[in-house]
Formats: C-alpha cells, structure tokens, sequence
C-alpha cells in the first residue's frame, strides 16, 4: 500500500472510530457528517472520499464498536458473574460512548434498514449464544432462554440507569437487577453500591 494509500486508510480507520463512538452517545441520527468530519479534522466534503453513503458509515461504525466491546482486553468475563458485575457497574452506565454499543443503540436500530441492521442482530444472536455459554451450554434451548431474558435485562436496566436524574436511584436499578440475575442464574457478584 503506497503512502498516499495508507494515509487514507489512517484517516479512512479513525473517522470510523469516532463514529462509532458518537452514535453510541448521540444516537444514529443525532450526529451530523458536518460535524463527525469537523472532529476528525477534514470538510464536510471529504466525507464521500471515504464513503459511498451515510448507511455504510453507519454499518462500518456499528461493526467497529462491536469488535470494540469483544476486545479481550476490555474485558473480564470469565463467567457469568464478571460479565453481570461488569455489565450492570456505574463506570459501564457512564461511558455511554465507549460501552456496549448495543445498549446504546437500542432505541436507535429500530428505525435504520439495511446492513446496519443486520450486524445488529447477528451481534444479538452472538451475545445470547455467548452468555448461553456462560451459563453452562450454548446449545441448551433453556440456557439460551435465560441468556436472552438476562441480556434484555441488563440492556434495559443500563438504558434505565442512564436516564434517570437521580444518581441514588440510577444505583438502585443496577444493584436490583444484578441481584436479581445473579440470584436467578447463579453467581456470587456484590451489587454496585448505592450512593
């Protein structure tokens, strides 16, 4: 890859980045391309050097922030426990931007099409799969079950946490549900604790 190549490429990877991230906090149609390439340093009109359309910036960007949250070293979800603890923490409520982009999102997707879409659900599919896992078989019809009303659980219950303005009461929803899935599905975790 010549220079020039790979300097688009540099700059190419890190509008990605901060599109991802922006979505995650500002929602799909709350970031302007205005003002995700005024970020990243570069015109408004560079944006279609680097994309053919808003959708692929979209799926692009969705697809960064889920390998983001797959990084091993982000991670200590060595069970169920860990990820629940980790899930449901308030460090995890507050880093809207750099969480799981599927509870930030999820009021989002419903109203996008397309491949975007699509790497939603496969990312769904694959979280169930893995807490199914966790909890003792990926291919058990009822550890597939209690994965997907213990991630619809903490999705909700971090949703909740992030918009209430009382932090006490943002507290409260974590360790409730955290407790709560840890008592249901097993696990010694503490509950976060409340202000």
């Amino acid at each position: 890859m010549g220079h020039s190549q790979a300097s688009k490429q540099t700059t190419h990877d890190r509008i990605v980045s901060i599109a991802a991230e922006r979505f995650c906090e500002l929602g799909i149609d709350g970031l302007s391309i205005a003002n995700l390439m005024k970020e990243a340093g570069l015109t408004h009109g560079g944006f279609y050097k680097h994309f053919e359309s808003r959708d692929q910036l979209v799926a692009e960007a969705l697809t960064a922030a889920f390998r983001r949250s797959e990084d091993p070293q982000r991670s200590h979800r060595a069970d169920f426990t860990s990820l629940v603890d980790e899930y449901l923490s308030p460090e995890h409520r507050d880093g809207v931007g750099t969480g799981c982009a599927v509870g930030a999102l999820v009021s989002d997707i419903g109203r996008v099409q397309g491949e975007a879409r699509e790497l939603y659900t496969r990312k769904l599919r694959a979280n169930f799969s893995g807490i199914a896992a966790l909890l003792g078989d990926a291919q058990d019809s009822e550890k597939r079950a209690q994965a997907i009303v213990a991630f619809s659980a903490m999705v909700g219950a971090l949703g909740l946490a992030r918009g209430v303005a009382d932090e006490a009461l943002s507290l409260e929803i974590l360790s409730t549900v955290q407790r709560f899935l840890l008592d249901s599905f097993g696990g010694d975790g503490e509950a976060p604790t409340q202000a």
